[in-house]
């Protein structure tokens, strides 16, 4: 069988001989016990790559020490460094098409899964099709996956996971795919694990405040759940989003700006690790000092370190009484200065969200409304009536002092949810404008009092541009995405969207800002991660993949750059 073999580090210069070279491989291949009369013509070294030679054998994959590494059938590796130039995820990258190489299935891996899953996996072209394609980003991969299993319980997961550990086969964890950043690409094909079937209630401690459950519920139908019961879980991304998700992207939402994000609201998980093993993070202690804080290491890995089978939930208490107000400014800063004093006043609001003229527009289009195209603020106040009320006038007066207008408020139900509808179908609203269009959708973050200064100096950038943006901000953290609408087969427009969102992440990172507020990395942010994270802190986390992922099958080529070696 013909393969390729790497020769990964030479210790010694060039001008060793290919002779020594030779010699030192078959040595190697003796010591191991490998039968080296096999082989039937000598390696051969590239032209192009003095670091790589090709042989033809039918050995088994043998690691060599020190200075060969040979590897048959391997995973993707862990780094690259050709990738310090523009590529995927490398620094300068440009390209949404995600590369990969895709091997043979073993067939005794296909039969392996099917004991463990039996009815529950597909190897069906469309149902591989719809998983390896995010349902709404543009990202895009070469490959999909080869199989789609759905696990009903943490067992089937762990036994999934071992199998594939054992063939060295890449594997995908899949819960909502509402994820923008290519997050659930398979562009090393391999096996996608759909959660959708484990999305039960294991138990509710109400007097704890906590719940425990498996990942495949959604937030939405979790809220559903604890209703009755007077709590709810305080976390609002985008419709559809479930738990598991939510942990591996470490998101937040409208409400963060009140009760913090994921990383805050999560007391412990269960996770199945690279090797199948089963670990806890914590215990269900509100506060605990008992070891490294395994849980805040899994919530934003992205898949990349295990997959989580259980989660353990900090609750809230529903409102006694809320208020949602809304008011217009002539500019974005003029908005944005209003959410800035508005905390600074010490008003423990429960949201700020801000939109554009541009964005208002959009919602005008798609739900046939008539409010005023002005850059906007929407405004949540909670507590007891009295306390809401109060906290209302506040910043009614905050707001006649920076050039608002219109400013409106309800407290019926029915109105007051449906003004927090049209918020969260804003990024829906936008495809009104450009219906047959794709989104690019930025995800800045920086310290509060720098908002204003970042929002304005983007809105300049966006406003100029040709491609139609919209500015939808939380207000409130510091956090604002812009919504670039543009067509991904036209060359110019993919060029200025990455132009506009290139200049946003670096005004937010020259702001000590990050480039991702709640979206994750996924293989769309990993180009900006050294300049904002420094290469340092990147090795380390290679160096923590490494160690708790040897072969490279989770998620690969997700998070962290492939440039980036150890």
């Amino acid at each position: 069988m013909a393969f390729t073999c790497w020769v990964s580090r030479l210790r010694s210069s060039y001008s060793k001989t290919i002779t020594n070279l030779r010699t030192s491989f078959f040595h190697h291949l003796r010591t191991r016990g490998a039968n080296t009369t096999a082989i039937t013509s000598p390696y051969h070294f590239s032209k192009q790559n003095p670091f790589r030679f090709t042989c033809s054998n039918s050995l088994l994959p043998i690691t060599l020490a020190g200075s060969l590494a040979i590897h048959f059938q391997s995973p993707p590796p862990l780094c690259d460094a050709s990738l310090d130039s523009p590529g995927i995820g490398g620094k300068g990258s440009t390209e949404f098409v995600v590369q990969g190489s895709q091997k043979h299935l073993p067939q005794e891996l296909i039969e392996e899964l099917k004991a463990i899953c039996q009815d529950n996996m597909s190897m069906d072209y469309d149902e591989r099709y719809f998983h390896g394609k995010p349902q709404h980003s543009f990202h895009k991969a070469v490959n999909i996956p080869d199989v789609v299993v759905f696990p009903r319980s943490e067992e089937e997961v762990s036994n999934i996971v071992k199998s594939c550990d054992k063939h060295k086969v890449p594997i995908v964890p899949y819960g909502g795919a509402t994820s923008i950043e290519g997050h659930t690409l398979s562009p090393h094909g391999g096996i996608c694990i759909d959660m959708s079937l484990m999305q039960n209630v294991k138990a509710l401690h109400v007097e704890d405040m906590d719940v425990v459950v498996e990942p495949g519920i959604g937030w939405m139908e979790l809220n559903e759940y604890l209703e009755p019961h007077g709590l709810f879980f305080p976390l609002d991304p985008g419709p559809g989003a479930t738990i598991g998700g939510m942990c591996a992207t470490r998101c937040s939402g409208s409400l963060a700006v009140r009760y913090g994000t994921m990383r805050d609201n999560v007391i412990s998980l269960k996770v199945v690790l690279p090797n199948g093993d089963v670990v806890k993070t914590a215990s269900r202690a509100r506060k605990s000092a008992a070891g490294y804080d395994l849980t805040r290491l899994v919530i934003g890995s992205e898949g990349t370190l295990g997959v989580i089978t259980e989660v353990t939930l900090r609750l809230q208490k529903i409102p006694q009484h809320s208020v949602v107000a809304m008011c217009n400014f002539p500019t974005v800063k003029d908005a944005a200065d209003v959410a800035i004093a508005t905390m600074l006043s010490g008003i423990q609001v429960s949201r700020v969200e801000l939109m554009d003229e541009v964005q208002v527009r959009a919602i005008n289009i798609a739900n046939d409304k008539n409010l005023p195209e002005f850059p906007t603020l929407m405004f949540e106040f909670i507590g007891t009536e009295a306390y809401a009320r109060e906290q209302t006038l506040i910043v009614q007066k905050i707001i006649s002092e920076h050039r608002g207008s219109d400013f409106v408020f309800a407290e019926d139900p029915e109105a007051k949810k449906e003004l927090w509808k049209i918020r969260k179908e804003a990024l829906w609203a936008c495809f009104a404008m450009e219906p047959k269009y794709e989104a690019m959708i930025s995800d800045v973050c920086v310290p509060l009092s720098h908002l204003a200064e970042l929002i304005s100096r983007s809105k300049k950038e966006l406003d100029a541009s040709p491609l139609v943006c919209t500015v939808i901000a939380h207000a409130g953290d510091g956090n604002f995405h812009t919504v670039i609408l543009f067509d991904p087969n036209q060359e110019d427009h993919r060029r200025e969207a990455e132009r506009l969102n290139h200049f946003m992440v670096h005004s937010a990172l020259s702001m000590e800002g990050t480039c991702t507020g709640e979206h994750g990395v996924g293989t769309g942010k990993m180009k900006y991660l050294e300049k904002e994270l420094g290469v340092e802190a990147l090795k380390t986390m290679k160096r923590i993949k490494n160690a708790l992922d040897p072969n490279n099958i989770m998620n690969p080529g997700k998070l962290i750059p492939p440039h980036v070696c150890f």
